[in-house]
This record gives structure tokens, C-alpha cells and sequence, in this order.
């Protein structure tokens, strides 16, 4: 099967199935100056179960949200909730010790604990299921590394082990499985956490930027429309931070993207969520949509805005291998999602920048948020109350491993450095009206690097392509049809918009006519 045969089923524009499926509270943006206990800037898993936490403690809470609640990186997730991450223990004692590898394994299955335990006590219905979770090796090289993990787990006393295969057209050399993890509908559940913090006097807040942060021992949130937020506590659950303070957190993740498509197919889904070690990567679980199963097939991940091909090439490719695995009766939705990766792969959860208690930050998960962001949650309680928390000390920013920590901070510099080279070397020689309807490219104009996208009323949008935050070149995202810059991961609608930071100002705007009228606009900064 190729990838011929099968172009034409992927739906024209993306649209993650957890948005979709679920009808959503909406709030107004901030409109004047506000006091709480704790300001939480972001809404999504992160910030949501901290807002919920935190109300149940009695405390006044406010969230803030740029976009819309559950828009970013949670409603384009797989939502498995698992503590199996990829290969990942057998690391973690070689680079930190079998103890801190073990908390990091206790943390996550604390935090799929207290999903299971909310899910039950609140009455949620979110298709919360508990499945084992495989993972899978084809080829020898991962085979060898699936059984180094499974020595870890011994190691561990994670409940788990090598099993014989999985019940998949697929030939497999090695599986690892991890007992009693668990799927669910994330939306859903996280809808129902809205609603009971609402219901406990909790305020949110769409369509509102966080600017910046004046610090002190009552922090304030600035915003771009100039209110001021003032907290005993500040929770950034941001995804990628909006205030960096001086951790230079752009320096210490890299941002991958994924791919995703819902699917329904031919053959019946057997129980488990499942991923595979080799590259690309593969990951599966079942969906439910009105009573029907559907298939999530997730995967070909790559640093943001560095794909080797056209991003649409990456949905064909998980097509062809949910054809040949599943067989597809249709495709129903596509959706891309971005994840942060840190230096050692352990997220940073805590505070900002040593000396700042009363600020807080959550990032870094490496596709795992579900549990990772709860976890975040739980530790964010404890801190704001003043409890102890065995985490803490797992997950603070300020910790440093020499080993893997200044072998990857050294590379994943030296990779921006020759991102933001190749960038300025580039010479396209592509014209705007040479650009079809929906086609977007990186063009020449009066002899300067510029972006080009006509829209589908033949409208051409025209963008400086540098990015606002240290000044790469960003490259087009056919996929999405969006701007991604491949030193740090900032995203930018077609029109420059920003959709991920780190960036705060969008890409510079240009009037053109095809008679080659072109003028700056003021993009209002």
C-alpha cells in the first residue's frame, strides 16, 4: 500500500477530536484589575486540576487563558494516562539512580490515582478505562533496548514485564508491558473539573494575555489589555513559559511535534494503549464517539519547524500504516500537537527561578501531560498550602545532572545556532502569484526572505519570516498552515498571529498587490 493510493481520505483541514466532541463552557476576557489568593495563567490540564485543588482548599482563584479554555497542547493530546513514557527508566537510573527513577514513576501513577479516584467520586463520564499499556519493539537495535527497560522494571518493582507479542498485523521482535494504566476522554473530564470550580466561586477568564510579571512578595500579572493581577501565588501553566524570570527556559527544551489522526476501521480494537520504540514512532488506543470505536493513531514526530519533508507528508505516512494495521474505513479528523522537551527529560515543576516560592512553573512534559500534568497539579497544592511534597525536589527547575543536562544543553544550542544560520543562507526562489488557493511558501520579494499564503479567496497574506523572539527564520507548515520557527518552537498563524511562544510579538504583516504594491503594516506592538 502507498501512499498514493490512499491520498485523498485526509479531511482538508485539521481539527483535534477531543475538541469536538464536547460543548464548552465559554467566559469573557478580563476587563478590569483583579485580587485573588492565586492567579493561574493557562487552562489546561495543569492549570484546570490546580484551579480545582486549590478552590476545594477555600482559597479565592483566578485563571486566565489567551486563547480559549482547553485549546492548547491537553486538547490535542492521545490521553493516555500512563507512567509508561517510551524508554525511559533504564535512563533515568543510568543518569540520576534507581531512586529518583522511581519516584518519577510513583509520581505519575499517584496522578493517575487521583484521575481514577475523581472520576469516581464525582460521577464523570469520560470513558475513563483501565488497560495495560505495550510497548513494542521491530527491529533488533530496539528489541535489545526494550529488555535493558524491562531489567529496569525488574529493578523498579513496576508491575510489568516481557510478554510474547501484541494482537496486531505487526511483526514484533520484543514487548513490554506496563499493568493497569489507564485511557480516557480528557475534554470531558476536564469540562466537569470547570464546572465544580465554578461551582466553588472560581473565575475564568478567556482571550486574556499574560504579558509579564512584576515580582515582589504580592506578584502581579500584567496583561496586554493593561489589567494587573495581583496573587499571593502564581501559577504559570502555560505550556511553553510566558515569563521566563531567569531561567532561560528557551534554552533548556526543545519543541517536538506529532501527528494524529481518528480513524475508524475495519477490525475490532482489542484492549491496551500501545506505542512502539522504534522511530517513527507509532502510538494507538481506542476512541469512543456516540457509541462508535474509533482508532487515535499517533506519531512522526520531529523538532518544530526541522520536518524533512512537507508536513502533510507525515499524515500520509500514518495513513498508510493505519491502513495496512487496521484497515480504514474513513478518516474522520487530523491534528498536529507540540510537546516541550527538557534536558534530562524530567519535567520542571516548581519554582520559576530559585528565590521566587510565590511563582510557579509547570512545563516540559514530553508528550506525557496527562499524568506529568497532574502531577504538576497535586505538587502546585502543596506548595501554595504549605504541605510537604516528596516531588518537590524530582521535579524543581533548578536541579542540574551533568550527565545527560550539559551534553544536551551544549547540542540543542549548537542546533539553534545552525538553525538561525541556515535561515538567513536560505534564497527561495518562489513568487507570491506563483501560490495556488491554500498554498503557503517561503518567497523572494523585492529581494528579501518573506512568507507568502494565498487564502481560499485568493487573497495573499504576506509575513516577515523572522521570528520575533531571537530573530530565526521560521518555515511553512503546509500541514496546519501555519509559521513554525525551528530554533525554539514558536508557531504563528498565516496571517503572523502567534499561537506558541516563546514569542510574544507576531510576525510583521505587509499590504501587497499583485501590481508588487507592498507596505508594513502596524501590527500594533
Amino acid at each position: 500500500m502507498n501512499n498514493r493510493q490512499l491520498n485523498g481520505k485526509l479531511p482538508e483541514h485539521p481539527e483535534p477530536f477531543w475538541r469536538t466532541s464536547v460543548e464548552f463552557p465559554t467566559f469573557q476576557s478580563l476587563k478590569e484589575d483583579l485580587e485573588v489568593d492565586v492567579i493561574i495563567v493557562g487552562a489546561g490540564i495543569t492549570g484546570i486540576t490546580s484551579a480545582y485543588l486549590l478552590a476545594k482548599e477555600g482559597l479565592k482563584v483566578a485563571v486566565i487563558e489567551a486563547d480559549k479554555v482547553l485549546n492548547g497542547t491537553t486538547g490535542h493530546t492521545t490521553a493516555k494516562i500512563t507512567a509508561q513514557h517510551d524508554l525511559i527508566y533504564d535512563e533515568f537510573i543510568q543518569n540520576m539512580g534507581r531512586s529518583t527513577a522511581r519516584l518519577y514513576f510513583e509520581a505519575n501513577m499517584e496522578a493517575l490515582e487521583f484521575i481514577r479516584k475523581t472520576v469516581e467520586e464525582q460521577g464523570i463520564d469520560c470513558d475513563f478505562t483501565t488497560v495495560d499499556a505495550y510497548m513494542y519493539a521491530t527491529s533488533d537495535k530496539y528489541a535489545e533496548k526494550i529488555k535493558k527497560e524491562a531489567d529496569a522494571y525488574k529493578r523498579l518493582q513496576i508491575n510489568g514485564g516481557l510478554i510474547d507479542g501484541i494482537p496486531f498485523d505487526i511483526d514484533v521482535k520484543n514487548v513490554l508491558v506496563m499493568k493497569d494504566q489507564a485511557q480516557f476522554h480528557v475534554t470531558k473530564y476536564l469540562v466537569h473539573l470547570i464546572d465544580l470550580f465554578i461551582k466553588r466561586g472560581g473565575q475564568i477568564f478567556e482571550d486574556t494575555v499574560a504579558v509579564n510579571i512584576e515580582t515582589g512578595e504580592q506578584p502581579v500579572v500584567l496583561t496586554r489589555d493593561e489589567n494587573r493581577i495581583s496573587a499571593k501565588h502564581v501559577l504559570v501553566c502555560t505550556h511553553f513559559p510566558f515569563y521566563e524570570g531567569t531561567g532561560l527556559y528557551s534554552t533548556r527544551m526543545y519543541a517536538d511535534r506529532s501527528y494524529a489522526l481518528a480513524v475508524k476501521s475495519k477490525k475490532k480494537f482489542p484492549s491496551g494503549i500501545f506505542i512502539s520504540a522504534d522511530e517513527p514512532t507509532r502510538s494507538f488506543r481506542s476512541i469512543q464517539e456516540n457509541g462508535e470505536e474509533l482508532v487515535l493513531i499517533v506519531g512522526e514526530n520531529h523538532k518544530t519547524g526541522q520536518s524533512p519533508v512537507e508536513t502533510m507528508e507525515h499524515y500520509k505516512a500514518l495513513e498508510t500504516f493505519g491502513e495496512e494495521v487496521f484497515g480504514l474505513e474513513e478518516i474522520k479528523q487530523r491534528w498536529s500537537a507540540q510537546d516541550l522537551v527538557t534536558l534530562d527529560k524530567l519535567p520542571y515543576i516548581g519554582e520559576i527561578t530559585t528565590g521566587n516560592p510565590n511563582i510557579l512553573i509547570a512545563t516540559g512534559f514530553r508528550k506525557w501531560g496527562m499524568s506529568n500534568g497532574t502531577a504538576a497539579a497535586l505538587l502546585f497544592r502543596d506548595k501554595v498550602t504549605g504541605k510537604q511534597n516528596r516531588f518537590e525536589k524530582l521535579f524543581t527547575p533548578s536541579r542540574f545532572y551533568a550527565h545527560p543536562s550539559l551534553k544536551n544543553f551544549l547540542v540543542q544550542n549548537a542546533n539553534v545556532v545552525g538553525q538561525l544560520i541556515k535561515g538567513k543562507l536560505d534564497s527561495p526562489n518562489r513568487k507570491p502569484e506563483d501560490l495556488a488557493k491554500g498554498e503557503g511558501a517561503v518567497i523572494t520579494l523585492d529581494g528579501h526572505r518573506k512568507g507568502a499564503y494565498r487564502d481560499d479567496d485568493g487573497k495573499i497574506h504576506i509575513v516577515d519570516t523572522t521570528c520575533t523572539h531571537v530573530g530565526c527564520e521560521v518555515a511553512w507548515n503546509n500541514g496546519d498552515k501555519t509559521w513554525d520557527c525551528p530554533c525554539h518552537g514558536s508557531r504563528f498563524t498565516f496571517t503572523g498571529e502567534v499561537i506558541e511562544g516563546p514569542a510574544e510579538k507576531p510576525l510583521q504583516k505587509y499590504d501587497y498587490t499583485m501590481m508588487d504594491n507592498l507596505t508594513s503594516e502596524d501590527s500594533g506592538y
